[in-house]
């Protein structure tokens, strides 16, 4: 394992962090509020950053286990860091209830053990969504899109950490990669907080409600969430924007380049917007009783399937109090998620159609044993190893969701409590029903629940093994280690 490397990424991580954190800073004195917070933080990232970044690596060259590590590391790394301005200014009086707030905008989770979101300082209100803007895309991703990070090795902690069952490059240098879908990301954030400011909304509102689009997060500044403005014109917007967020951000580089039929032949992309289609109108119908037209109840349902299966978390509505056939496909879509290569969480519409067609072709070759059997993506075999990966992943998944149930469990809250919150925190939701519903928070649950769910989002967040393989063993081992 290439410890220097490794120890000199992680101080360049760190102060990049140390400049994010300008940001909210320049926001607090521009509303006359505290420095010290933010100054604090800064201050202790670049003591740790520098002496880390200094380390000369012998060789640059990354392995398999070397990305898992730098992705566990960094985010772990910088969700402790990204704590400090809630804790110091004791907007968050707890740390671990600090910690939870920055995993969950880090990961883009959006589950909240705030109470009264207004309380917060402006400031403190922009680092909360700031952070969903820059775990959105990845923060190995920011970090590789603006630093020289290695000699062609990016791509072990590309694939730690950019989800989805495949990860690829759009161009040939993997720092050409990043700043393509920087780009992209950036651009269509600002555009987004354009449609806001001309629908009327706040500058400040419209640049928080943006963040926790891009990143699918679901911070907002209201308590009430979007529904607090209610203008069926922002939650159009917002509607549209999650779900645009939600889509492979590749077919928009084919876009781009002019590539559009590449972009629409996508089988993902195609069930994606079924999935979102036939939600919609079934919930629409089911809801419909609730509100004074079909078209009103057709506007709420398109909003929170949108949010749900983008993992965004917004709302407009308590859909807790909705009838139970719509809580279930709420529920169902929060285990969908979005498209591969998104920013959204979730186990993602492509492995979930790898494992239909895998089924389906198992089924098949029972009734015919001599026939050859071919799984096929976008018209095209899919590797051994990609099927294998799918597997791997849903029954880890489950495993994990099972035992984190189990150990929430004993908190002794409900079961619709229990249950969704430990499926809003591994799919990186945020909200989900009973006390942890879009009019509740997390800030009942104890300590020790607290970090089981932060361990949760960020697995959830970095694909499960980044998090599940950081121990010993992934330190240990022989050079010529598989995991090499």
């Amino acid at each position: 394992m290439n410890r220097r490397m490794i120890c000199n990424i992680l101080g360049k991580i760190l102060l990049v962090e140390a400049a994010l954190l300008a940001l909210p800073l320049l926001v607090a004195m521009a509303y006359g509020e505290e420095a010290k917070p933010f100054l604090i933080p800064m201050l202790a990232l670049v003591l740790f950053g520098i002496p880390l970044s200094l380390i000369s690596p012998r060789s640059k060259s990354l392995y398999a286990r070397d990305g898992l590590a730098i992705v566990a590391l960094a985010w772990i790394l910088m969700s402790l860091f990204g704590a400090l301005p809630f804790y110091l200014s004791q907007s968050i009086p707890s740390f671990i209830d600090s910690f939870f707030e920055t995993v969950s905008g880090f990961t883009t989770t959006g589950a909240s053990i705030l109470k009264e979101v207004e309380l917060l300082s402006r400031g403190m209100l922009f680092w909360r969504s700031f952070t969903h803007w820059v775990g959105g895309m990845g923060v190995l991703v920011f970090v590789m899109a603006i630093l020289p990070t290695t000699d062609g090795h990016e791509m072990h902690i590309l694939r730690a950490e950019v989800p989805g069952p495949v990860v690829g490059k759009l161009v040939s240098r993997l720092g050409d990669t990043a700043k393509i879908l920087y780009g992209i990301y950036l651009l269509m954030t600002v555009v987004e907080i354009v449609l806001l400011l001309l629908g009327g909304m706040p500058a400040f509102d419209a640049c928080i409600s943006a963040f926790g689009t891009a990143g699918t997060g679901g911070f907002s500044s209201r308590n009430l969430s979007i529904g607090a403005y209610g203008s069926p014109y922002f939650d159009m917007v917002i509607s549209i924007f999650m779900l645009l967020f939600g889509v492979n951000f590749n077919l928009y580089y084919f876009l781009i380049m002019g590539r559009a039929r590449d972009a629409l032949r996508s089988e993902e992309l195609r069930t994606y917007l079924v999935i979102v289609a036939a939600s919609t109108l079934t919930i629409a119908w089911n809801i419909s009783h609730l509100f004074s037209s079909f078209a009103t109840a057709l506007r709420y349902a398109f909003f929170q399937v949108s949010s749900v299966i983008t993992t965004t978390g917004y709302a407009t509505t308590d859909f807790n109090l909705w009838p139970t056939y719509s809580k279930v496909v709420l529920v169902l879509l929060m285990f969908t998620g979005a498209c591969a290569g998104s920013t959204g969480g979730g186990i993602k519409i492509a492995r979930l159609v790898i494992f239909c067609k895998t089924a389906f072709s198992d089924m098949r070759q029972m009734m015919h044993p001599n026939a050859v059997a071919t799984v096929r993506m976008e018209d095209r075999p899919v590797n051994g190893k990609v099927l294998r990966g799918t597997h791997v992943f849903l029954v880890v998944y489950m495993l994990l969701m099972g035992a984190s149930t189990l150990l929430i469990g004993l908190d002794g809250f409900d079961l619709d409590t229990t249950f969704t919150s430990v499926v809003s925190c591994i799919n990186n939701i945020g909200p989900g029903l009973g006390d942890v519903g879009p009019m509740g928070n997390f800030s009942e649950f104890s300590p020790v629940s607290k970090l089981i769910l932060c361990f949760d989002m960020l697995a959830g967040r970095l694909e499960l093994f980044p998090m599940l393989l950081l121990g010993p063993s992934l330190w240990q081992g022989h050079r010529r280690s598989m995991l090499r």
